[in-house]
Order: C-alpha cells, then sequence, then structure tokens
C-alpha cells in the first residue's frame, strides 16, 4: 500500500457488474493507481445480494477504496449492512456515504449517495430509493470543518450544478465544494471533467459501459479510460 494516495481512478454506476469491477481493478495496477473512487449504484436494484460480489472483487485488489451509492441502492440497510460486513475482512475498503474516511498521505476522502434535492423540504427516502433533502449533506458532511489541513476528495452520486454544463445538478452540492474547496470531486452524470472553482470535478461516465477516469491530485490532469474488455 502506498505511502500517499496521488493517483485516483474514479468510476460510477457500476450495477453490480463484478467483471467491470474485476477489469477496473487490473486497470488500477497497470496505471499505477494508489485508490480506487466509486460513485453510483453499486448493486443491481438494491438487491442486497449483489453488493457482495462486488464488495469482494474490490477487495482482492487491495487498493484503497472508497464509495456513495446510487439512488437505486435502496432500502439502505441492505446496503449498509453488507458495506459494513465487508470492511471488516477488507480494511481498506470504505464506504462514506455521508460520513469521511482517512487515505495514506494526510488525504481525506468524504462524500455523500443518493439523489440530492436543492428543496430543504424535499421528502426524504430511503427505502425505494435514496433520495434527499438539501439539508442533509451538509449537515452529515459537518465534520470537514475540522479537518480543513487534510487533501480533501469528496464523492457524490449526484453532480454539482455548473454554468458551463447547463441546466441539472445540485446548487447545495456546488456550494460544498466551493465551501470546502477539494483537490478532486467524483460525480456521477454525464461523462466528462470541469473545474469548479479551484477543484476538479471528474464525472467518469457508467463502468457498467466499461468506462472510468485517471485523476492526478497534484497535477489535477485526468483521463478518460475506456476498459480494454468493454472495448473489445
Amino acid at each position: 500500500m502506498r505511502n500517499r494516495v496521488t493517483r485516483v481512478i474514479c468510476a460510477a454506476d457500476l450495477q453490480a457488474s463484478e467483471h467491470a469491477v474485476q477489469g477496473l481493478v487490473e486497470a488500477a495496477d497497470e496505471r499505477d493507481a494508489h485508490a480506487i473512487a466509486l460513485v453510483g449504484d453499486l448493486g443491481d436494484q438494491g438487491r442486497s445480494e449483489s453488493y457482495a460480489p462486488v464488495f469482494r472483487a474490490l477487495g482482492r485488489g487491495r487498493h484503497p477504496t472508497y464509495w456513495v451509492p446510487g439512488p437505486g441502492d435502496a432500502p439502505v440497510d441492505g446496503y449498509l449492512r453488507e458495506a459494513a460486513n465487508i470492511e471488516i475482512p477488507f480494511p481498506y475498503l470504505h464506504g462514506v456515504h455521508g460520513t469521511a474516511a482517512f487515505a495514506p498521505g494526510y488525504v481525506l476522502f468524504a462524500g455523500f449517495g443518493g439523489q440530492v434535492s436543492d428543496d430543504p423540504d424535499a421528502s426524504r427516502e430511503e427505502h425505494d430509493a435514496l433520495s434527499y433533502p438539501r439539508w442533509e449533506p451538509e449537515y452529515r458532511l459537518k465534520l470537514l470543518r475540522e479537518l480543513k489541513d487534510y487533501e480533501l476528495v469528496l464523492l457524490f452520486a449526484t453532480p454539482p450544478a455548473h454554468k458551463g454544463r447547463g441546466s441539472g445538478g445540485s446548487e447545495v452540492l456546488a456550494e460544498m465544494i466551493n465551501t470546502h474547496g477539494p483537490r478532486l470531486v467524483v460525480t456521477g452524470g454525464e461523462r466528462g471533467t470541469q473545474m469548479l472553482g479551484r477543484s476538479l470535478v471528474v464525472a467518469p461516465g457508467s463502468l457498467a459501459d466499461g468506462e472510468y477516469a485517471i485523476a492526478d491530485l497534484h497535477s489535477q490532469e485526468v483521463e478518460l479510460e475506456q476498459l480494454a474488455a468493454a472495448a473489445a
């Protein structure tokens, strides 16, 4: 395991594809990545038995790995149970939905999964889908105010709003990015990269379709990549 995380493999919406995860782990080995960041739907329409094979495939890769679930990873208790179970035999795997985890080299990964609404009065839902009002990510990640000395990586299943990307995206997540100034943000949504203030925002595309990205925390350079098996 590396002394410091600088190169991060980014992926989204793996949708219980164990084959795609195995390809991603191989890409992390081949490209000398130091960590893996995943956002969006992890399982197959919330079926709790679909998480374990994916998590085990990540564990076998032995890379520090951080993730947040997508809107489809409901009900939340099935996801949380499987995530908690896998972190015992594989302590370098970390679910960071509404929390944070330390990475080698004074780097901090934190995030919030599901769909985030900008309406503070929106219903909070964790049974049929993961959907949250704007105040929840703000409140759940308030610990970031106490950890300003760490190089920060944020993971969001919902993309932040950005005027260069047209309508859509969450205003509150854009505000959080501007407040905390992460070095890297990994999100769901349409594939591409952008700068939001001084933060590099990467939407790597769908891992189920073989799409992923490699981001460098120091240079803030990013490469949009395709798994070889998916491209064949």
